[in-house]
């Protein structure tokens, strides 16, 4: 599995108060925001990334980073909509 995987339904984030809401649609736009956007090293973030990456490598499924991700969003606090 290589290029984009899309997730069933997207997931909505706002990274900071000043940018607009953005929709990830995929795994590929979910790791660009853990890796850019959330500066914070929490255990959360580290498992969304090794699993956006496990994805990427085609060891696990979409659903499995999507629930990972909006984790990380919850805790990081921008997450808008699940």
């Amino acid at each position: 599995m290589t290029g984009l995987i899309r997730f069933e339904r997207p997931v909505v984030v706002q990274v900071s108060r000043r940018s607009s809401e953005r929709i990830v649609f995929d795994v590929n736009d979910a790791a660009a925001i853990l890796l850019r956007d959330l500066h914070h090293e929490t255990d959360k973030r580290k498992i969304a990334m090794d699993t956006c990456l496990q994805v990427l490598r085609g060891k696990t499924h979409p659903p499995a980073a999507r629930r990972a991700f909006v984790a990380a969003a919850l805790e990081a606090r921008i997450l808008r909509s699940d």
